[in-house]
C-alpha cells in the first residue's frame, strides 16, 4: 500500500521523514516530492510491503505535529495519469 503523507514541514528531509515512519513500519520505498527548484512540496509518498504496515504508520503519524504543522496520512490516490481507464466499446445489437 502506497500512502501519501501531507503538510510536511518544508524543510524536513527524507532521512528526517524515515526516521518518524520507521518507528511504526518500514518503508519499502519513501520520497518527498520537490518543484522545480528541489525545494519540499510539503508532501511526500511512503510505501509499504502489506496494507497492516501502512495501516500501523496511519494509526502512528496522522495528526502527529512535527514543526508546529499536523501531519495527514492516509492512502494515496492514484494519479489523473494513471487512472485513465478505458471504456471498451460495446457494439449495439
Amino acid at each position: 500500500m502506497k500512502l501519501h503523507i501531507g503538510n510536511l514541514p518544508k524543510t524536513l528531509t527524507e532521512p528526517e521523514l524515515r526516521n518518524l515512519i520507521v518507528a511504526f513500519a518500514e518503508p519499502s520505498s519513501l520520497e518527498i516530492a520537490k518543484d522545480r527548484g528541489g525545494e519540499s512540496k510539503g508532501f511526500g509518498f511512503a510505501e509499504f510491503a502489506n496494507d497492516d504496515l501502512a495501516r500501523a504508520v496511519i494509526t502512528g503519524l496522522a495528526g502527529k505535529e512535527i514543526g508546529g504543522q499536523k501531519l495527514t496520512v492516509a492512502e494515496a490516490r492514484p494519479r489523473k495519469s494513471d487512472a485513465r481507464v478505458q471504456t471498451p466499446s460495446v457494439p449495439r445489437v
